[in-house]
């Protein structure tokens, strides 16, 4: 099961971080990272089968993959500025951590833009 792993490479990593950190502050950050890192590649063959489910879904109903492509971009987005402002968050930096969460909200509106317009295409040609 991999969430077993995923789960205790986080709680390694935590605790590690909490140990450094009273002597080595700085690197107790780059054990944080380091961590995340982990996790993340560890989920990489779990977002591919879910990113081929997506295409089975779209390739079924016969969406176009002009659609498919800016929904995976918006949840790219949106679990990136995530996980950047998770980092922030933990080194301190919360200023920073809103700022990116705020042009992670941007780019996520600008990306859906496109589907609006196709939306509002369709509805108007229903009309």
């Amino acid at each position: 099961m991999d969430i077993i792993k995923i789960i205790a490479v986080g709680i390694i990593t935590s605790f590690s971080t909490l140990i450094v950190k009273q002597t080595k502050p700085e690197i107790s950050i780059l054990i944080n990272l380091a961590g995340s890192i982990l996790i993340v590649i560890m989920i990489i063959n779990s977002l591919t089968s879910v990113i081929n489910n997506f295409s089975t879904i779209f390739a079924r109903t016969g969406i176009t993959n002009n659609v498919l492509s800016p929904i995976l971009k918006i949840v790219g987005v949106g679990y990136i500025c995530e996980f950047s402002s998770d980092i922030c968050n933990d080194t301190g930096s919360s200023s920073l951590a809103e700022k990116i969460v705020f042009a992670g909200k941007i780019i996520i509106l600008l990306l859906a833009l496109p589907i609006v317009n196709k939306v509002i295409d369709i509805v108007v040609g229903l009309l």
